[in-house]
Formats: C-alpha cells, sequence, structure tokens
C-alpha cells in the first residue's frame, strides 16, 4: 500500500472533494445521458456551481468551461454540488415564470412525456445506488470480508472508555447477546447497539451470565464519544513497535516480546500493562518479557507523563478473525445487498431522530466538517472507496426525498400527473419550489452550523 504524508487535515480535504466530485459528476450524469437519449438540450453540465447557490445570478464565474455541441461544460467556483441545466425545465437556474412566458419547443424538458420526465429525474439516484452497488461489489471480489466474532474473542473485552465503566463492564467480561439475541461480530457491535436502540447485553463474567441494562442517556454518549469505539477486544501485551530513544528502547524491549509481568506483578493482558505503567510514571520499571520462549527480564524509565514507548499488536494480528472471500459472481450480489443495507441502516438513523428520546438532530446532523472526519488521514484507498459508497447510498437517500427543488419533489409533480393526466398548476408548484428552497437552505445552514460549533466549542 502506497501512503503519502501530506498532512491529516489536508489529505481528509483533498479525499473528501475527490470522493463528492465523483459522486456529483455520476450523480449528474444520470439526468444527463437520459436527457440526450430523449433528446431534450442541455444547456450545461458542471461540477460544482458556477453562482452563490442557490442565487443563479449572484457572483457568476467559471474555473473552466468549453461548449461541446448545445452543451456547456465547466468547472464552478461554489464547491456545495453541481448540476445540468435542461432545457424547459424550471429549476435554480431558470425561473418558472421566465419559461411560461416563452412557447415550448420539442427539444425542452416540459414538451417531453411524463414517463420520460420522470426517467430523467430519477437518473441521479438511481446513478448513486448502482455506483454503490459497482463499489461494493468491487471491494469484496479485492479484498473479501475479515470479521472477528464475539465468540472467538475468548479473553473478553478491554475497557478503553469511561462509558463502559459507566453501564457496569468490566476488563475481561465476554458479550454473549444484544437484547437477548445472539451478539455478531465485534466491528458491527457499537453500530448494532445504536441502530438498534439497544435496551441491554448479556455478558459472562468469572463463568456466570448477566443482564447490564443501558440507563436513559447512554445511547446519545456513545454517539457522541470521539473515540472509535468505548470497548476493544482483550489482547496480551505483544510489542510491535519501539519508540526510538525512549525508556522501552533503552531498557531492550524488542519486536515479538509478550510482556508477562511488570514489578514482579502479572500482566498477561494489554491493559493490565498499560495500568502498571500508569501507575509508575516517572519511576524505573522491570519488565519480565517472553522473548522466542525464554523469560527475559530488562529495566527502563517510565516518562512523567506515564509512557514507555512502544506500540503493540492489534486484535486482528493476535486473534482468530474469520474471512469470507468472494469469487465475481458471488461478490455481485453480496456488493448489493451491502448497498441496500447501508440504506437501510441510514434510513434508521434519520427514523432515530424524530423517534428516538436518545438521539438529539443537534448531535447528530452534520456538514462538510462531519463528512470530511470520516476520511482517513493518509490516502487508505480501501477506506476512501466504502465511505464514497456509504455517501453514495446517503445521496441518493436525500434526493429521493419529495421536497421541491430535489429530484424527489419533482417525481412527486410527475408521477402526480401522470395519474392525473394534468400537470400539477404552475403557481402550485412555484409556491413548492419557494418552500422546497428554504428547506433545502435551512438544512444546509444548520447542519454546517452545527459542525462549526462543535468544533469551536467542544
Amino acid at each position: 500500500m502506497l501512503l503519502f504524508a501530506i498532512g491529516g487535515t489536508a489529505t481528509k480535504v483533498i479525499l473528501l472533494i475527490l470522493s463528492l466530485s465523483i459522486l456529483i459528476v455520476l450523480h449528474e450524469l444520470g439526468h444527463f445521458i437520459p436527457a440526450k437519449l430523449f433528446g431534450t438540450r442541455v444547456h450545461k453540465f458542471y461540477l460544482f456551481f458556477d453562482f452563490l447557490f442557490p442565487f443563479p445570478n449572484v457572483a457568476n464565474f467559471t474555473l473552466f468551461k468549453k461548449k461541446i455541441g448545445d452543451t456547456e461544460y465547466g468547472l464552478g467556483w461554489f464547491p456545495f454540488g453541481g448540476y445540468v441545466q435542461i432545457a424547459g425545465m424550471a429549476d435554480e437556474t431558470q425561473d418558472a415564470e421566465e419559461l411560461k412566458n416563452s412557447e415550448p419547443q420539442p427539444w425542452e424538458f416540459r414538451s417531453k412525456p411524463a414517463w420520460q420526465r420522470l426517467i430523467i429525474m430519477v437518473g441521479g439516484v438511481t446513478v448513486n445506488m448502482m455506483l454503490a452497488m459497482v463499489i461494493f461489489t468491487g471491494l469484496l471480489w479485492k479484498y473479501g470480508e475479515e470479521y472477528l466474532p464475539m465468540k472467538n474473542m475468548s479473553n473478553g473485552i478491554m475497557v478503553v472508555d469511561s462509558l463502559a465503566y459507566e453501564i457496569g463492564l468490566q476488563n475481561g467480561d465476554k458479550i454473549i447477546a444484544i437484547d437477548h439475541q445472539p451478539a455478531g461480530n465485534f466491528e458491527e457491535f457499537q453500530k448494532d447497539l445504536v441502530l438498534n436502540e439497544a435496551k441491554n447485553i448479556t455478558i459472562e463474567r468469572n463463568g456466570q451470565q448477566q443482564d447490564i441494562n443501558f440507563k436513559e442517556g447512554f445511547l446519545s454518549k456513545v454517539m457522541k464519544q470521539k473515540k472509535a469505539a468505548f470497548i476493544l477486544p482483550r489482547v496480551p501485551g505483544i510489542v510491535a513497535q519501539v519508540q526510538d530513544g525512549s525508556g522501552a528502547a533503552k531498557a531492550g524491549l524488542k519486536v515479538g516480546d509478550k510482556i508477562t509481568a511488570i514489578n514482579g506483578v502479572p500482566t498477561p493482558f494489554y491493559d493490565e500493562v498499560k495500568n502498571q505503567i500508569t501507575a509508575n510514571k516517572g519511576k524505573v520499571i522491570k519488565v519480565t518479557v517472553d522473548r522466542k520462549g525464554q523469560p527475559v527480564e530488562v529495566q527502563g524509565e517510565v516518562s512523567k507523563e506515564g509512557l514507555f514507548g512502544f506500540g503493540t499488536q492489534i486484535y486482528s494480528e493476535i486473534l482468530k478473525t474469520e474471512r469470507v472471500n468472494y469469487n465475481f459472481a458471488a461478490a455481485v450480489p453480496a456488493g448489493i445487498d451491502r448497498a441496500f443495507s447501508t440504506l437501510g441502516n441510514y434510513f434508521k438513523s434519520l427514523k432515530m431522530l424524530f423517534t428516538s428520546k436518545e438521539v438529539k438532530v443537534k448531535d447528530s446532523l452534520g456538514g462538510f466538517i462531519s463528512m470530511g472526519k470520516m476520511f482517513p488521514d493518509t490516502f487508505d484507498w480501501e477506506h476512501f472507496w466504502i465511505l464514497t459508497a456509504t455517501i453514495s447510498v446517503i445521496l441518493a437517500f436525500m434526493n429521493i426525498l419529495p421536497i421541491p427543488m430535489l429530484d424527489g419533489g419533482y417525481v412527486v409533480f410527475l408521477l402526480y400527473e401522470m395519474l392525473r393526466g394534468k400537470p400539477v398548476p404552475d403557481k402550485v408548484q412555484q409556491y413548492a419550489q419557494s418552500v422546497g428552497m428554504f428547506i433545502i437552505l435551512g438544512l444546509l445552514l444548520f447542519a454546517n452550523g452545527m459542525d462549526v460549533i462543535r468544533a469551536l466549542f467542544h
């Protein structure tokens, strides 16, 4: 894997822009292609807006443009989306009143049969879902799936956040079930808790099973926590790297050493290693390790900050994970299933905004900053494509919502026309478009405003 170190924030920004650019271009192609197939002229095809969205006549300039045939292709300056300007279609760039005062032309959107207009409008979200299916299929075909079943966590869990202690979890607990349903794999555990609004988990402690019930507000805290997880699989402290000049380096700790005791206190697991090191800040410690089957004792100083200067192997390198490999024929249905399960999970998360006592809108909605934070600090292409596929599904869902000015709003008008045999009155459409624009702007400002507030005050 080739990694480029540009700087964490810069890398996130680059990957976010790249991902959104791919998704915007392909979404708009979903409108563009059927429009051209049906003989509809497309005046403009733009990545990003060449105006201050949503004001089509404010700050009009492009970074690049080229006209080919009837269509001007360009790169706008306002990086919040993109658009195709379809002749004879009232949208953010063409006023409905203006169109009303001109005669419909055969090459215009408004002159086409309702079923053709419907296909043009659903083209964007269709491409978004198809893209997600293709990406997930390709990832499963190339990489397969690796996961850690809960049953393979023979040493139980390691608590890494006070949130786990708050509900009564302890190091070494084995998670058996969520809401009395068998627990699946570790990677999905935290997501399952939140999306299913779990009320309790069943654990095994010292050979005895017991239920831990969640107090009100716990799931909300899980969603707001900054750490990726509040528990991890419990593993031995096996050295994976040693920092130059650290106490561990000076003591002669080596990669592959398994730390078994500190100052004579047994430390079979990493959490116990960590606790002993923290308890000896600024002191010299005796570390007993298992080195290729032989006990070895080394000695070094812990820093005043409680650091010894070494990293340990991650759980996937120690515990028995399971892998599912896919040939192409198997990857296709699995990729389709992954796309629709992603859609289902996103729907669940949105539903919780309205139905859950735990989930608060101000804590859950986010804009471009939240989106950017999802991307890795390095150019990890597997992670990049997973996120791109996920965002593609989200864009498909958001765009098909029945809000005027979104694709879903136009679809509602067209379905009405197809059922009633006559279009929605122009005045109704105009009013609805204004309301829709107000809703969209409000959501954009709120989501991105919450990002800014969280960045400044959290």
